[in-house]
């Protein structure tokens, strides 16, 4: 009986060593993560993805993720190249490269990395004045970037992109870029009135040019029709007065010396009807005086 527990309690330790041992010798590694081998303390290398197997105690692996990873800075007061206290806060990207240099070349990578761009951000901050900070936020950026990119290279690391977040400048900057927002908006809406004024203006005289012009047309298309009606009429006036003319002509020359001494009498009748006193010289009495005046 005791012998058959003795048994018993050796295959128990071991089915338990054998467990122990699978468990800690096959490692499935996922798409995205790596495993840095140590075997007896020397890197033998990167493993993964996938099914890996590891010699118990001998082999030590640390996982590595290759993802791309976000970290924030909280809150950092900086001094501007012009001496105006600021608060920043940003957040900085990064992406493992090279596992085993991540591992060997860096005891804690994102402490070390985040105490980098603490420094590194109020280097770059020390260098650009208030009114650049506050209004080139994208070069800042760039320039952070930059620098991180620079130290953690040799970690096997990259970092990918850098935003800052919120910039609080101090209370009386904060006060004084509300006067000058507010004085600018009243500038520009002074701007806009007198421009509004200005074109309104210019509209009434064009639209004033452009009547008178008209008018000037209409008036002169006017005294251009007027001239030429009264040049029509003027030439029927003519016309009519030739005509009229012409036809006296045509029958004056058809009128015998009878008739003519018929109308004669005729008109001195007609003089004679008259309440007031008239001379009246007959015809032959002028050609009389006429004769005596040749005569002479």
């Amino acid at each position: 009986m005791d012998s058959f527990i003795y048994v018993l309690c050796a295959i128990l330790l071991v089915g338990v060593g054998g467990f122990v041992f699978l468990t800690n010798a096959i490692r499935i590694v996922p798409e995205y993560q790596r495993l840095v081998v140590f075997r007896l303390g020397r890197c033998v290398g990167t493993r993964g993805p996938g099914l890996i197997l590891l010699i118990p105690i001998i082999d030590r692996a640390v996982k590595v993720d290759l993802r791309e990873q976000v970290r924030e800075i909280p809150h950092q007061t900086s001094i501007t190249k012009d001496n105006a206290p600021i608060s920043i806060d940003f957040l900085w990207y990064y992406k493992v490269l090279d596992p085993a240099e991540s591992v060997l070349q860096v005891g804690n990578f994102e402490v070390a990395a985040q105490g980098m761009a603490t420094t590194t951000l109020r280097a770059v901050i020390g260098g650009i004045p208030l009114d650049d900070v506050l209004s080139e936020r994208e070069h800042i950026n760039t320039m952070l970037r930059t620098r991180l990119d620079e130290v953690t290279e040799r970690w096997g690391v990259k970092v990918t992109n850098v935003e800052i977040r919120e910039i609080i400048p101090p209370r009386e900057v904060q006060e004084a870029m509300n006067r000058q927002m507010s004085a600018e908006r009243v500038r520009r809406a002074v701007v806009t009135e007198s421009t509004g004024t200005r074109e309104a203006a210019i509209n009434v005289a064009e639209g004033e040019k452009q009547s008178a012009i008209l008018r000037a047309e209409g008036q002169k298309q006017a005294a251009i029709l007027q001239a030429e009606g009264e040049k029509l009429a003027q030439a029927l006036r003519a016309e009519g007065y030739a005509v009229a003319l012409e036809k006296i002509f045509g029958s004056a020359k058809m009128i015998d010396q009878k008739t003519m001494t018929l109308q004669y009498f005729d008109t001195l009748k007609s003089l004679g009807n008259g309440a007031s006193t008239k001379y009246i010289f007959p015809m032959e009495f002028t050609s009389m005086i006429e004769n005596f005046l040749k005569g002479k």
